[in-house]
This record gives structure tokens, sequence and C-alpha cells, in this order.
């Protein structure tokens, strides 16, 4: 009875294991594949994050330029070894660049959350700086030239940008965004050059910004904008004024404070069939470090610049479907930057030959700034005004042209000029002395662009763009300037004369 016991309970142990590994066995039931989805809430090309109830849209652009007469993409030759003119100046400077933009939508009880960023790696070639180095890498000779802060660090390096990252709700954008005071087209009324003055540019700025939609096309925007590296351009303390910085347009030595205030902005916007109109207004606290090397030296009150802008595009006028008419007009006091955005040039040294007798070669010399003071005296903020715009014609669907163009005016009151000029006769030995000096200055650019579809979402396009500096110092008047090493141009008399620079562009982009 035992055995028989024993016999059968080990049977079942037996009976039992097989039926666990025969059901261990038996096949799962595989989770349901999830399928990328298409959102159709936000336009073309946003699909559902898996799982989510947020939608994505990736893209981008890779871009290859070229560019003859200038050591920069894309800007003109006005300063350094590119206004030098000589042979250290590039004939070409090339530039490759890989865009992708993230765009990321979820609707929610309170409207749409928004994010958005767009990164950029760029490479440019750059070009060599110094008299008489033979070294070629970052350290020495090799200097690569890029904008939006993307300079190329050696010859085999690139680099990346963030040109925006900033989300939006509820009304509100916070983040790295285009400054609410700017046109939608920027600094490119004809959808070219980076350099244009006359109204605020594209470059994007941090900032905490509230949007009011009164429907019928009808917005207004009210912003705080971070002033850092975006909207100062100089303040100089004259008294620091140096031969060697006279020689390239820098007035003064740089005494720029730290942050206390954002730029203040408001905007007022009608986009609608025919076309958009809208005005900006945007207050600017200029506020300085101290007159000497330290705190007990003293320092100047600080002062509101203000700048207005207004601008008006006209769509599909007569002349062709499609066609349109941007301009934009811009006065400051205090707050240059916004007539001179951020690719625009802040100093110019430019070279030439001359017929002067007794002067070695001539030169353009002017730099531009939000106020100047002297030790012991309060900041005189400088005025400016200007305008750009484009006519841009479509010739039939594969080819465009535009013709564009901009001014900027930059205007030293008397006390400043008193100031700037007595830094300038007496460091610089100006030969027609306080009464020839005038540091006020206008500089200008027209071009013409055309560009070529062959398929969508390439574009092939040359631009040709003549720049022209207009300083405003007596005729004949000529200055004696130090050796500069770094442009290799010799000490000596220079005379005092408007500059042109011309610039060729050629270009291949390709959107995805």
């Amino acid at each position: 009875m035992k055995m028989a016991k024993s016999l059968f309970l080990s049977s079942a142990a037996g009976l039992i294991a097989m039926g666990g590994a025969q059901a261990a066995d038996l096949p799962v039931k595989a989770k349901a594949i999830e399928y990328v989805k298409i959102c159709s809430l936000y336009g073309a090309g946003f699909y559902y994050i898996p799982g989510t109830d947020t939608c994505i849209k990736l893209g981008g652009y890779l871009r290859a330029t070229t560019i003859f007469g200038s050591n920069g993409v894309w800007g003109a030759a006005t300063s350094g070894v590119a206004g030098a003119h000589n042979r250290l100046s590039n004939y070409y400077t090339t530039q490759s660049r890989a865009d992708l933009g993230i765009d990321t939508r979820t609707a929610t009880e309170y409207g749409v959350l928004r994010t958005y960023a767009e990164l950029a790696f760029t490479w440019t070639a750059g070009g060599y700086g110094g008299a008489g180095t033979t070294a070629i890498n970052g350290s020495t000779a090799y200097n690569g030239i890029n904008p939006a802060g993307s300079s190329s660090g050696s010859i085999s390096g690139g680099s990346l940008t963030v040109y925006y990252a900033f989300m939006q709700f509820a009304g509100f954008t916070i983040g790295r965004a285009q400054s609410q005071f700017s046109s939608p087209w920027t600094n490119y009324p004809g959808n070219g050059f980076d350099g244009l003055p006359g109204g605020g540019g594209w470059e994007a700025v941090n900032q905490f910004a509230y949007t009011a939609d009164f429907g019928q096309g009808i917005t207004a925007s009210f912003s705080a904008e971070d002033q850092v590296s975006h909207s100062t351009t100089n303040i100089w303390n004259v008294t620091g004024a140096t031969a060697a910085g006279l020689a390239t347009g820098t007035y003064g030595a740089g005494d720029i404070g730290g942050s206390r205030s954002p730029d203040l902005v408001a905007m007022l916007r009608v986009d609608q069939a025919w076309g958009l109109f809208q005005a900006s207004a945007a207050a600017h606290d200029n506020h300085t470090g101290y007159y000497g090397a330290d705190e007990t030296t003293g320092h100047p009150g600080d002062k509101w610049g203000w700048a207005g802008q207004l601008a008006l595009s006209i769509k599909n006028i007569p002349t062709g479907p499609g066609d349109t008419i941007n301009v934009q007009g811009v006065y400051t006091n205090g707050a240059t930057a916004y007539n001179f955005q951020q690719y625009a040039p802040w100093t110019f040294a430019m070279y030439s030959g001359t017929g002067l007798a007794g002067a070695y070669q001539s030169v353009g010399i002017a730099g531009l700034s939000d106020s100047v003071f002297v030790a012991g005296a309060g900041q005189q903020l400088t005025t400016s005004y200007g305008f750009n715009g484009a006519y841009t014609h479509n010739w039939n669907p594969y080819w465009n042209s535009s013709i564009f163009g901009g001014l900027g005016a930059v205007r030293y009151n008397s006390t400043a000029k008193g100031y700037l000029c007595g830094a300038f006769v007496a460091t610089l030995a100006l030969s027609s002395g306080a009464a020839g000096c005038n540091p006020d200055f206008n500089y200008a650019v027209v071009g013409v662009a055309t560009r070529w579809n062959p398929v969508k979402n390439l574009t092939l396009s040359t631009e040709l763009v003549y720049a022209m500096l207009d300083q405003k110092y007596a005729s004949g008047s000529t200055v004696t300037l130090p050796v500069q090493s770094g442009i290799a141009k010799p000490g000596g008399v220079y005379e005092l004369k408007d500059q042109q620079s011309l610039q060729l562009m050629l270009r291949a982009h390709r959107n995805w």
C-alpha cells in the first residue's frame, strides 16, 4: 500500500510538471503595434507622437554658400581684413549649414501649447588674419567668421547654434524667439542680404511676451526682452580712446555695465489679405560701468533710450501673382541696435586708393553707439534713423527676382561731437582740426537677387550687393594712423574718404 501511494504521488507530480511546461510553451498574444498617425489639426507635416496627444513636425534645410569679395557670410567688407582690401582679404569665403527645426503642438483647455526649437550646425571657411603668419590653425592665422554666434573654432571644426527655443501658451511666448519689435520679414525685405540697416533684425532674443488677438488679423504684443548681446551696440567712455581703437572706428573704451532692466517692447499689427501694417516701439536702458578702473571713480547715471518703427507689406500687386513690396522705417535715440540690427556693421574701417599727395591710402572710419561719455560727465545718447525695403517679382512659378536696399544714418549731438572730436584730433592728428571733425555718417546698401526653383524645395540663387560708407569728415582731411599689423597697414598719413565694397553670393538651398 505504501509502495502504491508513493508511485501515485510521483506520477501526479510528473503530470503537473509536464502540464506546466506545456502551458509555458503556448504562444503569447503580441501587443498591438502603434503606428504613427497623421495629425491634421495643425497643417501638413505633423504626426502624433505615439502614445500621446502631442503632434510633432520635423523640418529644416541644408545650405551651401559662396561669397565673393568678403570674409563674412553674408556681410559687406566693412572692417578688419575684409575692409583692408589687400592680400589678407578673402576673394571668396564658403559656408555649409544643416538646420533642424522641431515643432510640437498639444491641444489643451487653454488653447494650443506649442514648443519650437531650431538648431543650426555651421561650418565657415573663414580666412587668414595677421601679416606674415604661416600657421594654419585656430590659434594663430586662421579666423572663422559666422553669423549668429556660430564661429568656427578651427579648420576642421564647426559649431552648433540655437536659433530659436521657445514655448507658446494661452497668448504667452516664453524663451528665445524673434523680437516683437521686428517686422515679419525682419532685415530681409527681399529675402536676401543679412547686413541691411534700417530696422529690427531676425536674431532671436530671450523674452517674456503676451500677444492679444482681437480678430480680423489685428494683434498686439507686449514683451520684456533681454538686452544683453541683442539690443545694446556700444557705450563708449571716450576718456579711454586710443589710437588703435580710433583707427578701427572704436571711439572709446567699451563701458557697458551689468543688466538692470530688459527692453520693454510694444507692437500693434494688422495682417490681412492685402498685406500687413505694423507699428513697434521699444524702451532701452543704457547702464554703464565706471569712469575708471574701480568703483571709487564713480559712474554716469542711467539714461533710457527708445526706438520706433513702422512697417508695411503690400501683397499681390498688379505686376504679377505673388509679387510683394516690403518697406520699414525706424528712428532711435539711445537704442541704435533697432536700426543697425545685429548683422549690420557697428564699426567701420574701409580702405582704398588715394590721389592725395603725401597720403599712403584712403580710409573710411566710422562707429555707432547707444551713448558716449567722458569721465565725470553724464551719458550723451546717440540718434539714428533709417529704412529698408524690397520689391519681389515672380517671373513664373520657377523664377523670381528682388531689388532691395537699406539706409542707416548716425547722428551725434554737439556735446558728444566735442568728446569724440577731442579724441580724434588729438590722437589721430586730424589735419582739418576740430572744424573739420564730424563723426556722423550714413551707411547704405543696395542689391539685386535672382532665384531659381527647378524642383520643389530646392532653390539656387545669386545676389549682388553694393555697400557705401558716407563719412562726414571734411573733404581732403587726413589722419595719422598707427601700425596695424593685424591687417598689414603701415603707420602713416591716410586720406579720410567715402568708401564702397561689392559682394556676390552664390547659394544652393534645400528645404525638407
